[in-house]
C-alpha cells in the first residue's frame, strides 16, 4: 500500500567564495592568451552576477571533487534534525562525476563513511537530480524503505578551466560554442531528505507527484560532452578518437547547439508538457502559490512566460522564485538550492502548493514536481 512522502530536510553547499562576474576568467584561466570577448555579452544576457568554483583562485587547483561536494551537502543536513543511522537509501544525481567507474553515489556514500544501504545513481545532466528524487520518493512511496536522501551535484569547473581548452588556442578568437558555457555553468550541491512520516515541529514539503518526460525520440542531441558531432548529426562519443584527439579537438568540453536550443526549448521542455499535465488533470495553475523554475539563463525566463500561457498554465511572475542571479547554474543542483533558501525562508504557509520545472537540453528532457507545505 503507498504511503505519503515528504520533504524533512534540505542541505546544500556552494564551495570557497562566491565569484563575480569580473573575476570569473582569473579563476577559470583564459583560453590562449586573449580575453574572452563573448563573456560580456552572454553576462549581459543570463543575468547571472555571482557564482560558485571549487578552485582555488590564487592557485587555479581544484578545492573539492564532486562526491566531496556533495557529501558536505549531505552532512548540511544536519541543521534539519535529520540522522544517518536511518537512512535506507541513497540516489546521487550528476552531470559529471570524479570518474567513469565505480557510480557516483558510491563514491558519496564512502566519502560519507556511511554503513551498507541501497544506493543509486542517475546520468543525465539537469535531470540526473530530480531522478535522483524520484528513485528515493517512489522507494519509500512502495514501502521499500522508511527514509532516504536524494542529491544533485554539479563541478562544472572541473571541465571549465582555460588550460583545459588546448584545442582551441590557436589563432584568432575561440568558437563561440566552447565559449558560451563556461559562463553559463558553475559548481554546487545539494540534499534532501525524505521520509514516510511529516516533521511535527516545523514545515514539510509533501511530494504530490513528479512527472519526467523525454523527447529524445524526436529531437537530435543539444548539449553534450565527452562526444563530437558528426556531419548527419549524430553523437561519436569519446571511444571513437584517438587519446591525442581528445585534447586536440576539445572532446571533453561541455557544447551546446545554440539553434537548435533556441529553436526548441521552449515547446519541449514547456508547452508540450505542460499541455499533457492539465489534460490529465494533475495540474490546476490557480492553485500554484510558488513556481520555482530551473532556466540557465534570465534570457529565458519571459520566453519560459510565454510558453507557460501558450499552455494555458498562466502562472504570474510575481509567483516565481529563483537565486539563479547569486547562485548561478548549477544544473542538477540548482532545484535542491532554490528549493532550500526557500524552505528555510520562513516564507511558506501551510497548504500553499509549489511547482518546479527542471528541464534538460541534451536530448530534450523535462520534469516537473509539485509540492504542498504541510
Amino acid at each position: 500500500m503507498s504511503c505519503e512522502v515528504y520533504i524533512n530536510g534540505i542541505g546544500v553547499f556552494l564551495p570557497n567564495a562566491p565569484v563575480r562576474n569580473e573575476a570569473m576568467e582569473d579563476v577559470l584561466g583564459r583560453i590562449g592568451t586573449r580575453p574572452s570577448r563573448a563573456r560580456a555579452r552572454i553576462l549581459r544576457s543570463n543575468g547571472i552576477t555571482s557564482r560558485y568554483y571549487a578552485i582555488d583562485p590564487a592557485t587555479g587547483r581544484a578545492t573539492h571533487t564532486n562526491a566531496q561536494l556533495t557529501a558536505t551537502a549531505v552532512r548540511n543536513l544536519a541543521g534539519d534534525g535529520f540522522s544517518a543511522e536511518n537512512v535506507d537509501v541513497l540516489a546521487c544525481g550528476t552531470s559529471l562525476p570524479d570518474q567513469l567507474m565505480p557510480n557516483h553515489g558510491v563514491m558519496v556514500q564512502g566519502e560519507l563513511g556511511w554503513p551498507a544501504c541501497e544506493v543509486a545513481a542517475t546520468a543525465g545532466i539537469c535531470l540526473s537530480g530530480i531522478m535522483a528524487l524520484k528513485y528515493v520518493w517512489l522507494s519509500i512511496k512502495a514501502g521499500e524503505s522508511g527514509q532516504g536522501v536524494a542529491t544533485g551535484s554539479e563541478n562544472a569547473s572541473a571541465v571549465l578551466r582555460g588550460d583545459l581548452y588546448t584545442g582551441a588556442t590557436g589563432q584568432g578568437d575561440v568558437d563561440f560554442s566552447l565559449d558560451f558555457l563556461r559562463w553559463m555553468l558553475s559548481d554546487g550541491a545539494g540534499a534532501v531528505w525524505l521520509s514516510n512520516t511529516k516533521n511535527q515541529e516545523t514545515i514539510s514539503l509533501r511530494i504530490d507527484w513528479i512527472v519526467q518526460k523525454s523527447y529524445a525520440g524526436e529531437l537530435a542531441t543539444c548539449m553534450y560532452a565527452g562526444a563530437e558531432k558528426t556531419d548527419d548529426g549524430a553523437l561519436a562519443g569519446w571511444r571513437s578518437f584517438a587519446p591525442e584527439q581528445w585534447a586536440a579537438e576539445s572532446i571533453f568540453a561541455v557544447k551546446q547547439d545554440l539553434k537548435l536550443l533556441n529553436k526548441e526549448v521552449i515547446a519541449y521542455t514547456v508547452t508540450r508538457p505542460l499541455r499533457q499535465l492539465l489534460t490529465s488533470g494533475r495540474l490546476e495553475p490557480k492553485a500554484i502559490n510558488w513556481y520555482l523554475p530551473h532556466y540557465s539563463s534570465a534570457f529565458f525566463r519571459d520566453r519560459v512566460s510565454a510558453g507557460m500561457k501558450e499552455a494555458g498554465c498562466d502562472i504570474p511572475q510575481e509567483k516565481w522564485f529563483t537565486n539563479l542571479a547569486d547562485k548561478g547554474n548549477t544544473g542538477s543542483a540548482s532545484i535542491y538550492i532554490m528549493l532550500e533558501e526557500l524552505f528555510h525562508s520562513g516564507r511558506l504557509c501551510r497548504g500553499e502548493r509549489l511547482l518546479c520545472y527542471i528541464p534538460e537540453s541534451g536530448r530534450f528532457s523535462t520534469a516537473f514536481m509539485q509540492l504542498t507545505v504541510v
